[in-house]
């Protein structure tokens, strides 16, 4: 890889292209623990965001403007929350051609998460469990993080989840929801709403009829008082589990449209283990990701396209390695996708890939 020439004094012209491809850093970190891995690759990007040296990890960015929730997404092809639970490294990622990168699950007061080891690597399968159990630093540090970040200022969109605390009761849940509501609305371009992940103690049951109303309910009212407030409406997306049967699915569907909410993220994990049986690390407790999850995420995005109509925005996620695979969740019903488990797998190449596909894809 040849890189632009350099002035004295000045930022070096970059390459498009990262320097180094990932398939030579990949064997290092997989000889690692996996959440020793992820938090030396986060350390990396923190260090270098910004610099010249995001050069080793900078990929090109592909315009793919879509509208959706009022919002233009640049491209079509963004990062899942889970991967940057602290927002310390939006530029870095956003560097890697990122149409708009969502951060989180961020809680209102700090938390240690599940005991460790709380993270596997299923190779097998391309595929990951985790049951990290919503980790970070808190509120107060993750607003000061995103106010630290460029991405937006760049043209692109920022996303930031929210969550409950481990120790609030599933009673008290929509306190903790309001209160990170709050907290991060000025800041973002989208809020998600996560009640999907297998890793909180019944968080999942926020996603039955009752208690998502209730929750959706006191969420969109707060929102129009935060609309007055900031003098801008940011749209609300909730995010859910790829372990839902039709019926459930036509229940979200039905209380996300009374409530006026903008979006919808399908899928969290999964609990299932039928595409991994056998396999080393198969039998730990937490949420599966990855290849496996790809079919019931897409089951999802059928059902609720179906239930939702063809103008209600999808942001589909599970289980994406490739351009085929994007390719496969807009067919499924989705607008736009994320990338997680592929990046671990893929390396940054990725993004570039999924984003050139579905250009290719609504040019034809």
């Amino acid at each position: 890889m040849v890189l632009g020439s350099e002035t004295m004094g000045k930022r070096p012209r970059l390459s498009k292209m990262s320097l180094i491809p990932y398939a030579l850093v990949r064997p290092f970190l997989f000889k690692m623990d996996p959440e020793e891995a992820h938090e030396f690759t986060l350390d990396g990007l923190s260090r270098t965001q910004n610099t010249p040296l995001d050069r080793f990890y900078r990929q090109p960015f592909v315009s793919n403007p879509v509208t959706l929730a009022g919002l233009q997404f640049p491209n079509r092809v963004g990062l899942a929350a889970g991967l940057d639970k602290n927002a310390r490294c939006i530029d870095g990622l956003g560097a890697m051609g990122f149409g708009f990168v969502e951060v989180g699950t961020v809680t209102p007061k700090a938390q240690p998460g599940n005991p460790k080891p709380r993270m596997f690597r299923l190779p097998e399968a391309n595929a990951l469990i985790n049951r990290l159990g919503f980790n970070n630093d808190g509120l107060d540090a993750f607003i000061a993080n995103v106010k630290r970040s460029h991405f937006r200022q760049q043209g692109r969109l920022l996303g930031l989840n929210i969550g409950k605390n481990a120790a609030t009761p599933i009673e008290n849940a929509t306190d903790d929801y309001l209160i990170a509501l709050a907290g991060v609305y000025p800041h973002a371009d989208y809020v998600t709403v996560n009640i999907s992940s297998p890793n909180t103690k019944n968080l999942r049951a926020l996603q039955s009829d009752e208690a998502l109303d209730g929750l959706l309910g006191a969420l969109t009212a707060r929102r129009e008082e935060l609309a007055a407030e900031h003098g801008r409406r940011v749209p609300m997306f909730l995010k859910i589990a790829p372990d839902l049967d039709e019926t459930q699915v036509g229940v979200i569907a039905a209380t996300l449209q009374k409530h006026g909410m903008d979006g919808v993220i399908a899928t969290n994990t999964t609990l299932a283990r039928d595409a991994v049986s056998g396999l080393p690390h198969a039998e730990e407790a937490g949420g599966l990701s990855g290849a496996p999850v790809r079919e019931a995420s897409n089951r999802v995005i059928r059902q609720l396209r179906e239930a939702l109509g063809p103008k209600f925005p999808i942001i589909g996620v599970g289980g994406i390695l490739s351009g085929h695979d994007a390719i496969e969740k807009i067919q499924a019903g989705a607008d736009v996708v994320q990338v997680y488990s592929g990046l671990i797998y893929k390396g940054p190449a990725l993004v570039t890939e999924v984003a050139s596909a579905l250009q290719q894809m609504r040019a034809r």
